[in-house]
This record gives structure tokens, C-alpha cells and sequence, in this order.
């Protein structure tokens, strides 16, 4: 369920506008095709007031995620200063303490959220990558906490992007990563397409 009716600037033009308590994802094979949807994405945030949390991978790193904000964002330097924008590894998010931990990985988001709300933030958007797994079990424990995200995510004011490389998800991981969110951005012969799970089954996948 989500919070209200209020709608949110997704800064994706395919997408357009999101209500708090949105939870969707991102295919990609590129840099550029993940850049491409975060930056808009955190640059709506950071103009409507949002605190955004990118926690990212060794795919795209801190350095790369700060290098391609000062290029899409302007006066991206006084949002950092003043607290807007955090930027996270990996390792100090989702494997804080050494590996994975559902429960502290949720409880950390929502301290966020809080923060945010103290703050005097409209509310939170943020962004996280799994690109950093590589075993059956962690994937398993991943997807379990993606699941367990719709659970707690109604009545915040949160906005979740979770982002995919195709690289790493065969046709289960993928079943997986559709099932768990609302619906799934991923480019399909040049252009980003909509992928969503009808109540039926499997939707389209490209």
C-alpha cells in the first residue's frame, strides 16, 4: 500500500511521476545505460527536496557515481555539502560487519528514512546494486530482503531503484528480480522499455 497520493518526480521520462512507496528496478549491460537512469533519477530528488542515498558497486564505484553527478547535476557540490546526497560502497551498506544481513540491511534503510524526516526532507529516494554477488545463497538471501522490502516500504516516503546487471542474472535471477518489484526498466533493441509481472505470470522479458 502506499503512503498517499502524493506523486513524486521519477526523473525518467518513461516512467514520469511515482507515488511514495514505489519499489522498481533496473536492467542494464552498460555504464552508460545505469548512468543513464540514476543520474536523472537522483537529480529529480535532489530538486524536490528528497534526500538520496546511492549505494554502489564495483561496477560503478563512489568515484564513478560522484564524477557523473558533477556532470548531470547542477550545483552538485552544495547538495553534498549540505548533507542531501550520500554515496555509499557496498561494503559499507549491504555487507556492513562482513556479509549480507536482511534484517540490518532493512533497519538501516529506515533509519535513513527517519533521518530524512528529522531533517526537514520532503522524504528519501535511494538506489542500490547487488553486482556484488556471487553465490546461490546470497542471491537467495537477496531476494528474499528484495521481497521483504514491499512489506515494510508501505506508509514511508521512500522511493526504491534497484539496479541489475543482465550480465549476472540468468532466466531464474531474472523471474526473481521481475517478481520482487513493481515493474522493471531494460532496453530492448535501443530503446528502455517497461517490464512488469502481470497477477498471470512472467511478463515480457527483452
Amino acid at each position: 500500500m502506499k503512503s498517499d497520493s502524493e506523486k513524486r518526480n521519477s526523473g525518467i521520462a518513461l516512467i514520469g511521476d511515482l507515488p511514495w512507496g514505489s519499489h522498481f528496478c533496473q536492467f542494464y549491460r552498460t555504464k552508460k545505460d545505469l548512468l543513464y537512469v540514476l543520474v536523472p533519477y537522483f537529480r529529480a530528488g535532489l530538486q524536490s527536496n528528497e534526500l538520496c542515498i546511492w549505494v554502489t558497486s564495483d561496477f560503478v564505484t563512489d568515484e564513478d557515481a560522484l564524477r557523473a553527478m558533477k556532470r548531470g547535476v547542477p550545483d552538485f557540490k552544495s547538495c553534498l555539502e549540505k548533507g542531501q546526497m550520500e554515496i555509499f560502497p557496498y561494503t559499507d551498506w549491504y555487507l556492513k560487519g562482513g556479509k549480507f544481513d536482511l534484517q540490518r540491511t532493512l533497519d538501516m534503510w529506515m533509519e535513513k528514512h527517519d533521518e530524512a524526516l528529522s531533517r526537514g526532507f520532503a522524504g528519501m529516494r535511494v538506489s542500490g546494486n547487488p553486482y556484488w554477488i556471487d553465490n546461490k545463497k546470497d542471491w537467495d538471501d537477496f531476494a528474499c530482503y528484495e521481497a521483504e522490502i514491499n512489506n515494510v516500504i508501505g506508509g514511508t516516503r521512500l522511493l526504491v531503484l534497484c539496479t541489475y546487471s543482465l550480465k549476472k542474472c540468468g532466466v531464474v535471477e531474472i523471474m526473481d528480480v521481475v517478481r520482487n518489484h513493481e515493474f522493471a526498466l531494460a532496453m530492448n533493441r535501443g530503446a528502455w522499455q517497461i517490464v512488469s509481472m502481470p497477477a498471470s505470470g512472467l511478463g515480457r522479458i527483452p
